[in-house]
């Protein structure tokens, strides 16, 4: 399975026309959107039987309802935010905010030495670097340029010499893992809010993913949204899948809910 969706995202690579990439990509919020996770949605509608332009269309849709949560104009000026007023503002922070202390003590417990936290999928989550506790380091991998440029001019502004943002696909799989691979030390990995835009893009590929990623790491923090936005509406997803790999595979360590978000935290075992 693997092999196969690697195989697909380097197919896709190579025949994407320019023309329709650069459509797609017009729009502001997908304008610096890592080009392998436009090429995900274009698949999805390039055999359909209907015109270009409505493929366009289609494939923005979808982009734009795995990175909802990410692509409000507001926060894409690539420009300098102050912490505490993007993580109150951002749809993907705001009811997290409040707790960032008691999430991270728990997620933290039990780490007693420095470590580094590889957040995955970050959007604006780097803004969040200074609950960490004292001498952890942090990346955060993002597909939308313009938040990787505005946490690095935050964390460069506030001097946070031990964090950066970096400018990656999560299928961008092989370059993650080397990523993860050459740091030494405890190591952290976050999926917040993540595994179902994954899903969007490619059905199957979040498990691929925790299969090669949670061995690098000594835990795995991730989360899920448990009522919508707006209208507080409680979500109806069954995750057995999640339950039944991490009880096969893996050790789960905790799991809570808390600011209408479900954390579950696991390791290797």
């Amino acid at each position: 399975m693997f092999w196969c969706i690697l195989f697909k995202t380097t197919f896709f690579n190579k025949i994407m026309d320019t023309e329709i990439y650069n459509k797609i990509t017009k729009r502001k919020q997908f304008s610096q959107l890592c080009k392998i996770d436009v090429e995900m949605a274009w698949k999805h509608f390039e055999n359909r039987q209907t015109s270009t332009e409505d493929k366009i269309k289609l494939t923005r849709n979808l982009l734009g309802k795995s990175f909802a949560m990410f692509t409000s104009k507001r926060f894409l000026k690539s420009k300098f935010f102050e912490a505490e007023w993007i993580l109150k503002r951002h749809s993907s922070t705001s009811e997290r905010f409040e707790f960032y202390p008691e999430i991270y003590s728990k997620i933290f417990l039990r780490i007693k030495e420095k470590a580094i936290v590889f957040d995955l999928g970050a959007g604006v989550n780097g803004f969040s670097y200074s609950y960490f506790p004292k001498g952890f380091s942090y990346v955060g991998i993002e597909s939308l340029g313009q938040l990787v440029k505005s946490m690095n001019l935050y964390f460069e502004k506030k001097k946070f010499k031990n964090a950066k943002a970096m400018h990656f696909s999560l299928f961008e799989l092989q370059k993650i893992k080397k990523l993860i691979k050459k740091e030494k030390g405890k190591k952290i990995i976050f999926l917040f809010k993540v595994l179902d835009s994954l899903e969007m893009l490619e059905k199957g590929y979040s498990k691929i993913f925790l299969e090669e990623i949670v061995n690098l790491a000594d835990k795995v923090a991730i989360s899920f949204a448990t009522r919508s936005l707006i209208k507080k509406t409680k979500f109806k997803v069954n995750r057995k899948w999640l339950f039944n790999l991490i009880s096969l595979k893996f050790k789960l360590i905790d799991q809570f809910e808390i600011g209408n978000e479900k954390y579950i935290i696991f390791s290797k075992k």
